[in-house]
């Protein structure tokens, strides 16, 4: 064998290695997406930790509805002592998405005193930090995370990055949890969402939040 062929061949042989490693890694994240996104811990915690989606004019979305929704659930089953709703605002928008959350919940019995507000984050990452900073400023120290369920994975793993001892608690209604069709895009969108995580310690901008 000539040693052009050797090279061609070695070429080849780690071409199809990495090829098989991408695979299983994409597949094992891809799984560990829909395990996560399965679970339903009703754990005690300090905190629940509403994620942000988007408000129209102080009025959440329907999407962020149904994540707040289930939060006051949690609440009034004693499954934990505050509620934190998350987000910044959007260009023009007069509300940010925290308190927009903050007074969905007042509206609907949770005392005020009950309520934490952190209107900041344009991102999953941002919103996490901030809440972070909050809850240790205030000794809180466990969190279940509130979001749609394909987002629970990624959005956990940042706040255990973050000192944050979470588990999750996903809605199951809303406008992205309704048809197969929907499921399977945000799994895949999560899948490389998380992997580019993990590889960078950063959002993916333009996939990092559930659109509305």
């Amino acid at each position: 064998m000539t040693l052009l062929a050797r090279l061609r061949r070695y070429v080849q042989r780690t071409l199809l290695g990495g090829i098989a490693i991408v695979l299983i890694v994409t597949g094992g994240t891809t799984f560990r997406v829909w395990q996560v996104a399965r679970d339903d811990d009703r754990t005690h915690a300090d905190m629940a930790v509403v994620l942000g989606a988007a408000q129209y004019n102080g009025v959440p979305s329907d999407v962020l509805a149904a994540r707040l929704e289930h939060a006051r659930r949690l609440y009034e089953q004693d499954v934990v002592d505050y509620i934190v709703t998350t987000g910044g605002r959007q260009p023009g928008d007069n509300f940010t998405e925290g308190e927009a959350g903050r007074i969905w919940l007042e509206e609907r019995g949770v005392p005020a005193d009950r309520v934490i507000e952190i209107g900041e984050g344009t991102d999953t990452l941002g919103s996490i930090k901030a809440v972070a900073v909050r809850a240790h400023e205030r000794s809180l120290r466990t969190a279940v995370i509130v979001s749609d369920p394909w987002h629970s994975l990624r959005a956990r793993t940042m706040a255990e990055d973050q000192g944050l001892d979470a588990w999750t608690s996903p809605t199951r209604s809303g406008p992205n949890v309704q048809t197969r069709e929907m499921q399977l895009y945000y799994i895949r969108r999560e899948t490389m969402a998380l992997m580019y995580y993990h590889l960078l310690k950063a959002p993916v901008d333009a996939v990092d939040d559930i659109p509305i």
